[in-house]
């Protein structure tokens, strides 16, 4: 599914967060937003699965189309975000697992209660999960017990289990070692061979190197310049190629 944002803007009691973004980025392209900290890269993300919405502009997401301010109803605009984030998941930097349900449980919860999919097909796709993440031996633990690069891979999983068509990650590295940051990076770019669009919110020049189709830089809420990931390598601002060397 391709994204597209028009115009996009967003403030906080006055106080300016994005500021006329608009870019748009093809299906099946894992776009990194990157910047500095207070650049809007994680207000960007949630508005893209209206966890917060933008003041004013035109989001075109995952077959859906959204003008701010909206013309809608509260309620209608609620049902209108229900059917946009059962296409668009997002992997929060928190994880959120719930500790009084074990990994499998964890899995199955939304798929049950949301999609409607029986437990037997539910339990037998986290299983499949799982596996494919190198956790088909911790179905039966407790969130608690796993490590923080263990616990990262079951929040994937968990969004992977509604099938969205798109996948947000807000700072999926953040307080993960070299190793696990590693093991993050290939799951990213495994599932960008399966056809799923991502945006990836990060910091860290290495980990967006490594996973990038397409890159936009942020300052201060503002796109300072976005392409390819050739610009790594090539950055056409002064401030994206000072980011690159700090």
């Amino acid at each position: 599914m391709s994204i597209e944002l028009i115009g996009i803007e967003k403030a906080w009691h006055e106080v300016p967060v994005l500021q006329q973004i608009r870019f748009c980025t093809a299906p099946g392209e894992t776009l990194v937003l990157l910047g500095p900290s207070g650049a809007g890269k994680s207000s960007l993300l949630r508005m893209m699965n209206l966890l917060d919405t933008p003041d004013a502009g035109v989001l075109r997401i995952a077959d859906c189309e959204f003008t701010f301010p909206s013309p809608l109803t509260q309620a209608e605009f609620n049902r209108q975000a229900q059917l946009l984030r059962r296409q668009v998941g997002m992997v929060f930097q928190q994880y959120h697992l719930w500790p009084h349900l074990s990994v499998l449980d964890n899995l199955i919860e939304a798929p049950i209660k949301v999609l409607g999919m029986s437990k037997t097909a539910a339990i037998a796709k986290g299983r499949q999960l799982l596996a494919q993440l190198q956790l088909a031996d911790k179905c039966d633990a407790w969130p608690a017990r796993l490590s923080g690069g263990q616990q990262q891979r079951v929040a994937i999983a968990r969004t992977l289990m509604m099938d969205p068509q798109v996948l947000l990650f807000d700072e999926p590295t953040a307080a993960l070692d070299p190793e696990i940051t590693k093991e993050v990076a290939e799951i990213i770019r495994h599932l960008s061979h399966t056809g799923i669009t991502q945006v990836v919110v990060t910091h860290e020049v290495e980990f967006a190197r490594k996973v990038a189709s397409q890159v936009i830089y942020l300052e201060q809420g503002k796109i300072i310049e976005s392409g390819s990931a050739a610009i790594f390598d090539a950055p056409q601002t002064r401030r994206f190629a000072e980011f690159l060397m700090n």
